[in-house]
């Protein structure tokens, strides 16, 4: 699978491609696998407890579990650090409980635009355990798309227009391709960071 980030990113034409270079980027290889198993390690006994669901409040999400943590111990911490430096805007308020959302194998996110009531200017989300295909469509157009291909250990980024004029989803297994080529989808975990909304 190309590790490159150029190679994990592609757009329907020039112009989409323009439009979105520096607000929709993947930077693999963001974390060490020793790092990824630490955070995975982490998690575990938290999701552990809870059961997949296959239906969700606002109908986005499909065979997933989910929940907030606030507390980490000192390594994986550093971890988060790391990403809100490399992606959130300098002195920018962020949502300090990270989201943590674990895709069965089955398990696909549907389009959406998170909500500007909880969300701000900036989404960034490491991946782990499973590759996956991130689909953005435009809301105006949807034949101006982007496909980002998410490796393990991967951090993405939304910023600007591609975090509100474009819908984001991750593909279902029996979707996930990448420039033609088959993505098989495994479990996947994503550790989201937000900025908040600034206030008025």
């Amino acid at each position: 699978m190309p590790r490159a980030a150029a190679t994990l990113w592609r757009a329907a034409g020039p112009g989409v491609a323009l439009r979105l270079l520096g607000q929709a980027e993947v930077r693999p290889d963001f974390v060490s696998p020793a790092e990824e198993a630490a955070l995975a390690r982490e998690l575990e006994p938290q999701l552990r407890r809870r059961h997949y669901q296959f239906d969700h409040w606002d109908g986005a999400i499909h065979g997933f579990r989910e929940t907030e943590k606030s507390h980490w111990s000192a390594e994986c911490q550093q971890i988060l650090e790391r990403v809100r430096a490399a992606a959130l805007p300098p002195n920018a308020p962020h949502l300090g409980p990270v989201h943590v959302l674990d895709l069965d194998k089955n398990g696909y996110i549907k389009p959406h635009v998170d909500s500007v009531k909880f969300c701000g200017c900036t989404i960034a989300g490491l991946s782990l355990l499973s590759a996956s295909v991130m689909r953005l469509v435009s809301e105006e157009n949807p034949e101006d798309w982007l496909d980002m291909l998410l490796p393990p250990c991967s951090l993405y980024i939304l910023r600007g227009p591609a975090r509100y004029n474009f819908t984001h989803q991750i593909l279902r297994d029996e979707d996930s391709f990448f420039n033609g080529q088959r993505v098989p989808r495994k479990r996947r975990i994503s550790l989201i960071c937000r900025s908040l909304p600034m206030p008025p």
